[in-house]
């Protein structure tokens, strides 16, 4: 019968390179190592050491059985380290969507300071638009940071954390420019505007600042819409943080008359199922994205309208 204290056994001494070093972390004899690594052989009907040498050596078998045992070693510590969390109330993994309008690094901080209060996992999760409130609706995250509709499912909390000011910008010889009214309806109606696909699975998906007649290039992600538009391939809204740099360098430039577009941010969950690492986000999240919720005209100086 293959134990776990065999498995140990066999690690140790592959790990301290010989029977003697490996008894001696084991606080063990030397002598029960070698009993208990004949007896697992003959029990197994395997050869794990290879004895024909001067020094025992593992077999391609006995290698095998080190690899495979290190495996199920660490999967053994992480179930009592999950059943311990469990029992303090703490969930095994916790799901944080957010909305596509946020860079993924503004998360990261999360990432240690909660492994200093648990052993919970975190997921990051990037949606589109309709496609937060549907993750949520259904369960497949358990904190959402958004722009808060017009109308929230039931049974979820919001808690408004802001607005944010999103511009309308394109590349600085894109021939926008060149119009009077760059941001009216029907100025924009002719040229290229830069989307990102909802994520909404179910939920009737939704469009932003997207004329209906206007042409399109629809992206999966804002990375994208903000690659495209810095390369020239259309025009878009883009919050402050994403083109703050590019402004200032003349890399992107606002259109003419276009004011701050305001959008106001929230935080949400469901009242049930409120674990440890579910609180510990609600609380965390407000004061990580406070710099980034800056509304009104952009907080640095903006080359572009000179």
């Amino acid at each position: 019968m293959l134990s776990f204290e065999a498995l140990q056994v066999l690690d140790a001494i592959e790990r301290k390179g010989s029977f003697a070093a490996a008894a001696e972390s084991l606080n063990r004899a030397p002598s029960s190592l070698s009993y208990q690594v004949q007896k697992l052989e003959d029990e197994l009907g395997l050869v794990i050491f290879d004895r024909s040498g001067h020094r025992a050596t593992f077999t391609d078998a006995g290698y095998l059985l080190v690899e495979r045992g290190r495996m199920l070693l660490n999967a053994a510590d992480e179930m009592v380290a999950d059943a311990a969390s469990l029992a303090h109330g703490w969930e095994l993994e916790i799901c944080l969507a957010y909305d596509g309008l946020f860079k993924s690094h503004f998360f990261f901080p999360l990432i240690e300071r909660l492994a200093k209060k648990s052993n919970t996992r975190l997921k990051l999760s990037e949606q589109i638009l309709a496609g937060c409130w549907e993750a949520l609706a259904q369960d497949r995250t358990d904190v959402l940071v958004a722009p808060i509709p017009d109308t929230v499912p039931q049974g979820i909390k919001v808690q408004p954390l802001g607005d944010m000011s999103a511009y309308w910008v394109a590349a600085p010889d894109h021939p926008i420019h060149k119009e009077a009214r760059p941001v009216e309806p029907d100025v924009r109606a002719k040229y290229r505007g830069v989307a990102v696909a909802d994520t909404a699975r179910g939920m009737q998906p939704k469009t932003f600042n997207v004329l209906e007649d206007q042409p399109r290039l629809t992206v999966s992600s804002m990375h994208d819409k903000y690659a495209a538009i810095l390369n020239g391939q259309g025009i878009g809204t883009l919050p402050w943080f994403w083109i703050q740099d590019d402004l200032n360098t003349g890399r992107l430039k606002r259109l003419k008359g276009g004011e701050p577009f305001e959008l106001t941010l929230g935080l949400a969950w469901k009242r049930n199922r409120m674990g440890n690492a579910k609180s510990w986000l609600v609380r965390q999240l407000p004061k990580l994205l406070e710099p980034y919720l800056q509304a009104g005209d952009m907080p640095i100086a903006d080359k572009s309208m000179k």
